[in-house]
């Protein structure tokens, strides 16, 4: 290495939460008041980039679905490029880097190029969407564990975690393309048919919404009924602690909840407070 060649800088992966700028982590606000470059996301909150330290180069690498973009190995040679050149780096990332984030991948990338990196967790989506929702993702009288799956899977979706959260309440992320045949799935296992069922969109923002119903209500729902009125971000809550809302919402209003069968009937869109 050359004389002149400057010092290999940082890059922090950050968690930058569910979207509610106040859960941004006083870690997190520190890591990015450090950086000089900051990669984020297409679901980071455009709030959360006021932490930035004057001057800092500013780069959106966020992916929208399946829409044509950045690709995952091109956002690892961009961290390893910005830090080799010396520049302290935050990748920031909605939710928790390390729960379906693909941090796991980032922070590969960085040891193989030898850099030094921090992992700063965030509140994940799949903890604080509930919550805001009203929803105790376990409770003793309802259930003693959760499992957190991905809606989107090399595999289409992980059936093996579907049968291993059979008892439990079930958190699925990135829901929208394969929900109605993940409730499916789930009767079939052996879930009742009438197991409660929450999916939220935009959860923690002012914007939040959600639709209420059943499994049985999403098997009966085809993807285009769902993909038509819930685009991302969306996540599902399956399982019997989601009828605890009606005691317990404290964020929202009741017009932003609606049914799941107002996808399929329009007249039945608004549900009683």
């Amino acid at each position: 290495m050359s004389g002149n060649s400057p010092k290999a800088g940082k890059v922090y992966l950050i968690g930058a939460g569910p979207g509610d700028p106040k859960l941004l982590t006083l870690r997190a606000v520190e890591a990015l008041g450090a950086s000089d470059v900051i990669l984020y996301d297409y679901l980071v909150n455009p709030e959360v980039l006021v932490h930035a330290k004057r001057g800092a180069e500013l780069i959106d690498v966020g992916k929208r679905g399946d829409q044509a973009g950045i690709t995952q190995s091109e956002i690892n040679e961009l961290l390893v490029a910005r830090a080799r050149a010396g520049a302290t780096v935050a990748r920031l990332k909605g939710g928790d880097p390390f729960l379906f984030g693909r941090g796991g991948e980032e922070a590969e990338a960085l040891v193989e190029a030898g850099l030094e990196w921090e992992v700063v967790p965030g509140i994940s989506a799949g903890l604080a969407v509930a919550a805001y929702a009203g929803i105790p993702i376990t409770h003793r009288d309802y259930s003693s564990s959760v499992t957190f799956i991905s809606g989107r899977h090399k595999n289409e979706f992980a059936f093996d975690s579907l049968r291993a959260g059979n008892d439990g309440t079930l958190v699925v992320f990135m829901c929208a393309s394969t929900i109605s045949k993940i409730a499916g799935s789930l009767i079939e296992e052996g879930r009742p048919a009438s197991t409660p069922v929450a999916i939220v969109r935009w959860g923690t923002y002012q914007e939040q919404e959600i639709f209420s119903g059943t499994l049985e209500d999403l098997a009966m729902l085809s993807e285009g009924e769902i993909r038509a009125r819930i685009q991302p971000p969306a996540i599902a809550i399956i399982g019997d602690v989601v009828s605890l809302r009606s005691k317990l919402k404290w964020f929202g209003s009741s017009s932003e909840e609606r049914s799941l069968a107002s996808l399929v009937d329009p007249a039945l869109s608004l549900m009683s407070a």
